[in-house]
């Protein structure tokens, strides 16, 4: 086996639209990834499946693998002829021990290549309002390790940090916090000096600390902070209140699920971060057109004899088409179709084939689609259905009262669940650090069941697209809530109704 090329990317600060483009094709490749427990829970749902992952953990305190075995790791990895991904929290080479991972690779030339990250000190005070330069207030940065070794004096030369009169960011230093502030003092810094504290900057659970060098240490002790956090000290700490926007967003500091399938992208998770909203998007659901499907092709070969085909999910559309061009079915057979759709987004999906829908429900639910091609159709037309293999059978029962109406229902695709290894969803809604669940079909409901199994489903608050979602989402015994409407916007703007709730508890 050729020898195999490691990629250290950085990970960004945890909002995983400050990933760069890079690094997510990187990762999107990689056949192994090794990463941190500071990486974003958006950035670790974004690891293919077909990837074996291996966590080296690196929490403060708390290692699953010290450093020379995460070296050695990398190292085994390549010599197998895998494609690695360290993935790592922030940048790789900003107090990442990056350039020490490299040594060993470099010894046994293993090829690699770094991809920097959207580093901390510079996003997570941006997320704050605090622009670490100004030209009014300062003319330097500087970026300092606060994490020392217990018992051990600091090597740091404060008096030298305090005559740059710049804006000091230290990383690793909460636990330290007392001694920092301590040090600037003794070395000269006024003791009015703003100075600040940034928990888990980028993501639902940041949270600011303005004060200055003198009581930061007392206001911590009084309001509590996590880790990871950074300091900040400096005037600019003064412009947070000012410049603050992330607070301003109708979903900051709220934190959604959406489980969806895995070769989709989530219109609906965009919209939500648009209004700022951390999303984990869990891609627990796989569909995939069932093989040797004799009923289908026996239906593409004799589709002249159909009148309408009705869709019920963008995923039949995509599935449909794909087996057309396999059983190389001409699509001018279709000239004599009229299509049903059962809302916005399957009627979309049917546009990226050149088709526009005849008929679309006011409510986008199966029944609904039924009851509107019973009353649409007329005596004796005979309808296709192709659709999952598993499909409610709400809108066979509604065709059913129409005048002498004929319906092949014909499974064309299934739906697997699986569950990813590298994040645990049952920890996070135990610990209160998911808000909500956003479901937008009966079958993400399934799949997220199937991938939080042992989870007290009343911790769940479920946001639901409609009433067979909801019904789903009822039997599980989750606290459920239903859009007005079965479309994106309508179930976004339940998100924001379910913030409101929150907050006036």
């Amino acid at each position: 086996m050729s020898t195999g090329k490691v990629w250290l990317v950085g990970a960004g600060p945890g909002d995983v639209g400050l990933l760069t483009r890079k690094a997510e094709k990187v990762l999107k490749q990689g056949e192994v990834v090794v990463y941190d427990r500071l990486v974003g829970d958006g950035v670790l749902a974004m690891i293919p499946k077909s990837a074996r992952t291996i966590d080296v953990g690196k929490n403060a305190g708390n290692h699953t693998k010290n450093q020379d075995e995460i070296n050695q790791i990398l190292l085994e990895e390549a010599q197998k002829g895998y494609r690695v991904v360290r993935l790592k929290g922030g940048d790789p080479f900003l107090f990442g021990r990056g350039g020490e991972e490299l040594e060993l690779l470099t010894e046994h030339q293993i090829p690699y290549e770094v991809v920097p990250g959207v580093a901390s000190p510079i996003a997570v005070p941006a997320y704050n309002g605090i622009p670490v330069t100004h030209r009014d207030y300062c003319s330097s940065l500087h970026i300092i390790t606060g994490h020392k070794k217990a018992g051990a004096a600091y090597d740091i030369d404060f008096e030298a940090l305090v005559r740059t009169k710049g804006t000091l960011i230290f990383l690793m230093g909460v636990t330290a916090l007392k001694d920092i502030c301590q040090n600037l003092l003794t070395a000269g810094m006024e003791p009015e000096m703003p100075a600040a504290i940034l928990q888990q900057g980028t993501t639902a659970g940041q949270k600011r600390i303005v004060a200055t060098v003198a009581t930061l240490p007392e206001e911590v002790e009084r309001q509590g902070i996590e880790t990871p956090a950074i300091i900040v000290v400096g005037k600019v700490c003064g412009l947070a209140q000012e410049f603050e926007w992330y607070e301003k967003l109708p979903l900051a500091g709220y934190k959604v699920v959406i489980t969806r399938p895995q070769d989709l992208n989530s219109k609906s998770a965009e919209k939500l971060r648009q209004r700022g909203a951390e999303v984990l998007e869990l891609p627990a659901i796989e569909t995939s057109a069932i093989e040797d499907n004799k009923r289908l092709e026996e239906s593409l070969q004799n589709l002249d004899k159909y009148q309408w085909i009705a869709f019920t999910s963008p995923t039949g559309v995509r599935i449909f088409f794909e087996e057309m061009r396999k059983f190389h079915c001409d699509i001018r057979k279709l000239m004599g179709c009229k299509f049903a759709a059962v809302g916005t987004g399957t009627c979309k999906a049917l546009e990226q084939h050149g088709f526009y829908t005849d008929l679309v429900p006011e409510i986008f639910d199966g029944a609904a689609l039924g009851a509107a091609l019973a009353n649409t159709c007329v005596l004796g037309e005979r309808i296709l259905l192709p659709r999952a293999e598993i499909g409610g059978m709400e809108i066979l029962d509604e065709i059913k009262k129409g005048s002498d109406l004929h319906v092949d229902d014909v499974p064309t695709y299934r739906t697997t669940y699986e569950r990813a290894e590298y994040l645990d969803e049952q920890k996070l809604f135990e610990n209160g650090k998911i808000d909500c669940a956003v479901f937008t079909s009966a079958s993400t409901v399934r799949g997220f069941v199937e991938a939080t199994k042992g989870l007290d489903y009343g911790l769940v608050t479920a946001a639901c697209i409609g009433k067979q979602t909801k019904a789903a989402a009822d039997a599980c015994g989750m606290k459920t809530y239903m859009a007005e409407q079965a479309t994106m916007d309508s179930l976004v703007d339940l998100v924001l109704e379910l913030k409101a709730l929150k907050e006036q508890k």
